[in-house]
């Protein structure tokens, strides 16, 4: 059995959604700030590349990456990530639930989650149901956007964006993917929840804070309006022609 790594690369079908999957975090991760980011997953890829942090890592739960950890389990500290990549990590992962949680933990408020994860609403799900879930990519969760979305609220995870990709049938074959191009130019306009990969790009939210302006502001302004007006020391009087 192949890893889905290994079908990315050895497939044609897996070179047709890499291509797509590859210039989508290009695009999204090119204008990302801050200070240390991550991508979960599929280390043999560099979804970073277009990123211009200066610390980087890749992790995995297998070699290849710069650290190997569980996905439940990432070894960083509690808000400390500015962005985090999760290609498919939930599709493959025994509790994709946890990994979003500890994706919350990790990421600094304001920072950036980003993820893809195969469409069970599409004609991928359609072969999936056919031909069983033996091998990858079908051997994936396959969750629903919908579903996802969900778990998003639970954790103050807000999505800004995303994308729909690969819409083309998945066919085994290059010339038969080629033949259906135009799905690709139509299909956000047409039909984008019958993609077979959806993308999401989410901030961390705290809820419930605002910023506190300085006291000596608001005491400067009530000073300046006594001045104004007098005080007791320096009371406001009137002569008999109602001058001051």
């Amino acid at each position: 059995m192949r890893t889905f790594s290994e079908w990315l690369h050895q497939s044609e079908l897996g070179a047709y959604l890499l291509k797509r999957e590859s210039a989508w975090y290009d695009r999204a991760v090119a204008d990302v700030f801050g200070y240390r980011a991550v991508q979960v997953g599929l280390p043999a890829l560099d979804f970073l590349r277009e990123n211009r942090i200066p610390w980087q890592c890749r992790a995995a739960d297998e070699g290849g990456g710069h650290i190997v950890c569980d996905p439940t389990q990432l070894p960083f500290d509690s808000a400390s990530l500015d962005l985090l990549l999760l290609p498919h990590v939930l599709d493959f992962s025994s509790d994709p639930h946890g990994v979003l949680r500890e994706a919350e933990r990790v990421l600094v408020p304001e920072g950036r989650l980003m993820l893809t994860g195969f469409n069970p609403m599409s004609l991928w799900g359609v072969r999936r149901m056919i031909q069983g879930r033996a091998d990858a990519p079908w051997s994936g969760n396959f969750l629903t956007l919908a579903r996802v979305k969900d778990w998003f609220r639970l954790m103050e995870l807000e999505p800004e964006g995303g994308a729909f990709m690969a819409y083309a049938p998945p066919f085994s074959r290059a010339d038969w993917l080629r033949q259906f191009d135009f799905m690709e130019a139509a299909g956000d306009r047409w039909w984008p929840l019958a993609a077979g990969v959806y993308a999401i790009d989410a901030v961390k939210r705290r809820r419930g804070m605002r910023l506190i302006t300085p006291r000596w502001r608001a005491a400067s302004a009530t000073k300046k309006l006594l001045a104004a007006g007098g005080n007791d020391r320096h009371p406001v009087s009137r002569n008999n022609d109602g001058q001051t």
